[in-house]
């Protein structure tokens, strides 16, 4: 974790009972000699050495978080959804009905977000009962509805485009409920992001923000590539972003796990690094998976020929190479992930003549294909490893954002809106979500203890984040404020 710092690994497993009184005083002197005060030590221990979940359990919460969606589009009452209430260029705020809004925002906050607020915290020991219940009733709603007929029209682009949307605001509202409850022990450990090997809920919010952008990226819609000037601009909040958070993160001793990316490499340096890596070499989509498999490939192995044990070490040199070894190196990971989501999204969705009853059963196929191939790889090639970004983690990640976006495409035989008020302001503005929710996340880590905190405090500061962030959202996108950098 910190350099030169190795502490048992069964030291650590039963974490709501580890204290600082269980360190050896060597060790605790180790801790303090490289500045960490008492409550960072408690925190990294709080989040270190966790080893995850098992696939089968994704597959559950990924089948009943989309499922809330497609409840929240059955309700056929949605009082407000209609174009005339949302501000465009040539209407004023004064015409628009704000509590009508506000109140199918809140609607949609109840059925959707709240839920799976609940399915991440007091009802997790219930995931496998919630998802074969949700399915089975799903399936009973599908039958009884419609036998076989699409309610949709058939290659509508419009429909097409609003379950992309859809699916990756699931992504968002999982990510922004997840980088707060980890601080808090009402959320189950076994969600929080592993150590070295496994998988769990958390490990896949990287990846799903790579892969989500991949799959709906310039490069997949085959959009005439950016000159430079239109790259830097594009790529340079990001990078500013990066040093904003490393500045950010030591200027107030904010409590970071050095073993995610490393001393000083965060999220927004990795994104950044796989955009300019997209944009130095860029090939049409038709082929980008093919490069995009042997960069993984080629990682792999190299992973294989003892990469891994370096990068998965607690030892570090102070170079800034060895410094930040993580990122840097998964970075090859994920520029594989994006190339392959490229082509994914190109030959699922952009292509000429795709209906949406053609990429659903390809979806489907290949959500399952993938899961297959991940438990074979994690078997038999390597285990899965968020923190290298190996070939096995990225086959879990394209297995589980096809599995949710088939789950919602369901919708083409769910009567009803194909969208919802909250999806549109999230999907308008994810950066803007994001970046929110980490600021809000700091405010909190800052002024509560997490934890000490006892079940129901933590639920209701959960709860206020959640409406908070989405109240905040929802009312930028009612005025037509867009955050963008380009």
């Amino acid at each position: 974790m910190w350099a030169g710092l190795e502490l048992g690994r069964e030291k650590c497993v039963h974490f709501s009972v580890y204290t600082l009184s269980d360190l050896r005083s060597d060790e605790l002197k180790l801790w303090r000699a490289i500045g960490s005060s008492p409550q960072k030590i408690k925190f990294s221990l709080f989040v270190s050495n966790l080893r995850g979940s098992s696939m089968l359990e994704i597959v559950a919460l990924s089948t009943t978080i989309p499922i809330l969606i497609l409840i929240r589009h059955s309700i056929s009452y949605n009082p407000i959804f209609d174009a005339s209430l949302k501000k465009n260029d040539n209407a004023t705020a004064g015409s628009k009905n704000l509590r009508a809004y506000m109140a199918s925002l809140s609607l949609d906050f109840v059925v959707v977000v709240l839920p799976t607020l609940l399915f991440f915290t007091v009802l997790a020991d219930w995931t496998y009962i919630w998802a074969i219940l949700f399915t089975v009733s799903m399936l009973l709603y599908l039958a009884a509805k419609r036998s076989g007929a699409s309610l949709s029209s058939q290659g509508e682009p419009d429909t097409l485009r609003a379950y992309i949307s859809s699916y990756r605001v699931v992504v968002m509202i999982i990510t922004f409920l997840c980088i707060l409850a980890v601080d808090f022990r009402i959320f189950p450990r076994r969600y929080a992001k592993t150590e070295t090997y496994g998988i769990s809920l958390m490990d896949l919010g990287v990846g799903s923000f790579v892969l989500a952008n991949s799959l709906v990226s310039r490069q997949a819609r085959n959009v005439s590539a950016m000159n430079w000037k239109s790259a830097v601009r594009s790529i340079s909040p990001l990078i500013i972003l990066g040093f904003i958070r490393l500045v950010t993160t030591m200027g107030v001793d904010y409590q970071v796990h050095v073993g995610e990316y490393g001393v000083h490499w965060n999220f927004f340096f990795t994104l950044a690094a796989v955009s300019i890596l997209t944009t130095l070499i860029n090939i049409p989509p038709q082929y980008s998976g093919i490069l995009g498999l042997v960069v993984l490939v080629g990682y792999q192995f190299c992973l294989m020929q003892g990469l891994n044990s370096y990068l998965l070490s607690n030892e570090r040199g102070m170079d800034i190479i060895s410094q930040n070894k993580e990122g840097l190196f998964s970075i090859f990971g994920y520029w594989g992930m994006y190339l392959v989501g490229v082509h994914l999204g190109n030959y699922l969705f952009f292509e000429r003549h795709r209906r949406n009853r053609w990429a659903r059963t390809r979806i489907w196929i290949l959500s399952l294909l993938f899961w297959l191939l991940a438990m074979l790889l994690d078997r038999h090639v390597e285990r899965i490893s968020r923190r290298t970004c190996n070939i096995a983690y990225v086959t879990v990640v394209l297995a589980d954002n096809l599995q949710v976006l088939s789950v919602i495409m369901l919708a083409d035989f769910i009567p009803g809106s194909k969208t919802s008020v909250l999806e549109e302001a999230f999907n308008r503005n994810l950066l803007a979500t994001f970046l929110l929710a980490n600021v809000l996340t700091g405010l909190v880590n800052l002024s509560v203890n997490t934890l000490i905190a006892s079940s129901a405090m933590a639920l209701c500061i959960l709860f206020v984040y959640a409406y908070v962030l989405s109240t905040l959202i929802g009312v930028a996108d009612f005025y037509g404020v867009k955050l963008k950098f380009w």
